[in-house]
């Protein structure tokens, strides 16, 4: 299958490139970013060294489409969709941070509880908790944003302000911001026969100094969910939860020795495994959207990206 794992274009008004882990980021004119999804696979901060078809487009096509659902209560740096793969947005000064908030006692969180610990970003969790079980109130943990190769690390409010990462005043207005974005993403997701377990959100300022949300939003990368079927019985009886997120992709790691742990080797990512990866991203982008997938055309993904944002720029 065609995927694309980077870019080398070199856009009109083009200022610099910044390449994250799974995002190439173009700055034209100094006053907007094309952002463009590439089918990279990421997962414990490593790079997997083959991409998935379609991956790309499933997380833009979900990030947009989510944008625009909650634009009503937070202001996005959104401005257009070029091409199935690209958005194209306000240039912002990213903050440092990144937003998780937490329903459920899940992923990292239980990893963490499960270790004995109950506190988490400075955030108590209450005794007696099951993996999987609701928190009384969603608990927003933030994270360090890592550059590329490092990881990122579990911050508290408290090391934020007094490290100065982040003023109190903007920091308030990131967490108002996090807890309306998660009521939202609940709200659309309970719709969907879904439950939002916890998901992470990004913000930067613009040069007017409007406070906006940027990068992704309720995509299964930055996102976990479950089905919200049988849910209850599968928690009274002990079992795994019905999951739609990358976890699978993280729990086959793990399965096969590899937590991004120096000296540990990835697996080989077989064709077949690679187009399960695929077929499990359409379907997660079908549930969480409740619409049917387009794919689009891959014959020249390069050129068809490059066409499409010359013909938006021109």
């Amino acid at each position: 299958m065609n995927t694309i794992t980077t870019t080398n274009y070199n856009f009109p008004g083009q200022k610099s490139v910044y390449k994250g882990k799974v995002r190439e980021v173009y700055a034209i004119d100094d006053a907007q970013l094309v952002m463009i999804a590439t089918d990279r696979l990421s997962a414990f901060d490593v790079v997997m060294p083959k991409g998935i078809p379609y991956k790309g487009q499933i997380l833009n096509q979900i990030a947009t489409q989510m944008m625009k659902a909650t634009e009503d209560i937070v202001p996005n740096w959104l401005i257009a969709t070029p091409d199935p793969n690209v958005a194209v947005g306000h240039l912002c000064e990213p903050f440092k941070v990144e937003m998780v908030i937490r329903g459920y006692l899940s992923g990292h969180a239980a990893r963490e509880y499960k270790a004995g610990k109950r506190m988490l970003c400075g955030v108590a969790m209450a005794e007696g908790m099951k993996e999987n079980d609701r928190f009384p109130e969603p608990i927003i943990t933030p994270s360090t944003k890592a550059d590329n190769g490092e990881h990122d690390e579990d911050i508290s409010r408290e090391e934020i302000l007094a490290k100065g990462i982040v003023s109190e005043a903007d920091y308030l207005i990131l967490e108002e911001y996090t807890r309306k974005l998660f009521q939202r993403g609940t709200e659309i997701a309970a719709s969907r026969g879904l439950i939002l377990v916890d998901t992470k959100y990004e913000f930067g300022k613009t040069k007017d100094g409007n406070i906006v949300l940027i990068d992704e939003i309720h995509t299964p990368d930055s996102s976990r969910y479950f089905y919200a079927d049988g849910y209850e019985e599968r928690q009274e009886k002990g079992e795994a939860q019905k999951q739609l997120s990358k976890e699978f992709v993280r729990q086959w790691l793990i399965s096969n020795g590899f937590q991004g742990k120096e000296g540990q080797q990835i697996p080989e990512m077989t064709e077949d495994y690679i187009n399960s990866v695929s077929d499990r991203y359409i379907e997660l982008f079908e549930n969480i959207t409740g619409t049917p997938f387009v794919k689009a055309d891959v014959s020249d993904i390069e050129k068809r990206i490059e066409g499409n944002v010359l013909a938006y720029l021109g």
